[in-house]
């Protein structure tokens, strides 16, 4: 690899674009890979992790990589498609060593990991040469309260011992990734060690960690919540979407479940008791009890100031249900529903009660999902009414419920079919 200098920190290229020779991007740097080579050596840098299109983490050896500097990141040769996976000594630099613990040799104490630079030796091979360090302060779980400390620069000699097995904070990882959807930054948990995976995600703050659980796969989100607390927990389950709340629930034993939801606050546990109530793959158990309802007599300007709100997801947005009082799941008698291209085309001050549409028949709530899955194909809905035996409306079924029980429990970590443009993995 051709650098300038020859030493490079790993935090100063995270979020770099990565392209081949031809000018033509790649992806991200996300992280970096080094191995593990034992007690008194520094560890060597084998490759790095790159975000490619699709938001798939890829391997990239470090032997083909050309250059690197404060700009861009330039490689050679084709790029395996395959999602990384760790192997072996191999350890990750920002997900698991950023927040470390090192012992100084000189006997002045401890200090904590921020930054680590690697180094090309005269035979080619790149290795750790020193490391970033803060002396003394600590981390927090807000991030707006920052850490104290004296700072160094520590070359690889200066290191008497180099904790990366012990209980270590994530404020680093979480401060670098602070950019990732919850989807994005759920994939990247998920490859973590379970230890790791468990130290990050107590780094967050609970409504982000709540938007995070949704998107990991069962085993993760129960071990995650099972390491917290049980008043964090109950915490992170108020800001969880209900439907989402009650499927992590129902993966606790008896015992546990009922402790957290007499903890949580009486409205969102309600909500979620009721959800729990339904029969698996059904519409009340698919669905969320808090769509967007709203009486005959509200307005299309009101309608519009209701759907922009930030918490909603587009497709949920895409629909108002009109319903008699009261408006709270389960509602008066359900009237129809208001599409949000119907809203655009309105006058703002039209009730909704005169653009209506009523041909939209809503589901049961005992109804299956295959039933659901037909209605939402059939007429290219985003959501759908859900109704009680008294046609009062209790909730609304979206696409995204759906397609998340359809596809198979390790969707998240499968593969992606299609040409693998470089075989076999080398680590240089």
């Amino acid at each position: 690899m051709s650098t300038n200098p020859t030493r490079v920190f790993i935090a100063r290229l995270l979020g770099l674009d990565v392209f081949d020779p031809l000018g033509d991007r790649l992806g991200r740097l996300r992280d970096a890979v080094v191995l593990d080579r034992g007690a008194g050596r520094p560890p060597q840098a084998v490759g790095i992790v790159v975000e490619v299109p699709g938001k798939k983490r890829v391997f990239v050896p470090i032997t083909r990589i050309t250059s690197m500097d404060a700009g861009q990141i330039i490689c050679t040769g084709l790029v395996n498609l395959r999602r990384f996976q760790q192997r072996g000594a191999e350890m990750l630099v920002v997900a698991e060593l950023f927040d470390s613990r090192v012992v100084l040799a000189d006997g002045s104490g401890e200090a904590t990991v921020e930054d680590i630079a690697v180094e090309q030796n005269r035979a080619g091979d790149w290795h750790v040469s020193s490391l970033f360090v803060r002396r003394g302060g600590g981390g927090s779980r807000l991030r707006s309260l920052r850490r104290k400390g004296e700072l160094l620069i520590i070359e690889w000699p200066e290191v008497g011992h180099w904790d990366i097995t012990g209980p270590q904070a994530a404020t680093q990882f979480v401060a670098q990734h602070d950019d990732l959807k919850p989807a994005d930054f759920a994939e990247a948990l998920h490859e973590m060690s379970g230890k790791r995976r468990i130290e990050v995600a107590s780094e967050l703050q609970d409504e982000r960690l709540a938007d995070v659980l949704q998107e990991l796969p069962d085993d993760d989100q129960v071990q995650i919540l099972q390491s917290l607390d049980v008043e964090r927990a109950a915490d992170v389950l108020e800001e969880m979407d209900p439907d989402d709340a009650a499927d992590l629930l129902n993966e606790l034993p008896e015992e546990q479940k009922e402790e957290l939801l007499q903890l949580m606050e009486p409205e969102d546990a309600r909500d979620v008791r009721r959800l729990m109530q339904y029969e698996e793959d059904t519409a009340g158990s698919l669905m969320t009890p808090v769509p967007v309802i709203l009486p005959p007599e509200a307005t299309v300007a009101e309608a519009l100031a209701h759907v922009r709100r930030e918490e909603l997801t587009p497709a949920l947005a895409s629909s108002i249900y009109v319903c008699r009082p009261p408006l709270e799941t389960p509602t008066g008698r359900y009237l129809g529903v208001v599409h949000i291209q119907q809203l655009l085309r309105t006058a703002p001050p039209e009730a909704l009660g005169n653009i209506l549409d009523t041909d939209l028949e809503p589901v049961r709530d005992y109804a299956n999902i295959a039933e659901i899955s037909r209605m939402l194909a059939t007429y290219n809905l985003n959501s759908l009414p859900v109704v009680n035996d008294s046609g009062r409306l209790v909730g609304a079924v979206t696409v995204d419920d759906v397609l998340d029980h359809l596809l198979p429990d390790d969707w998240r970590a499968s593969e992606d079919t299609g040409p693998i443009t470089w075989q076999g993995r080398k680590n240089g």
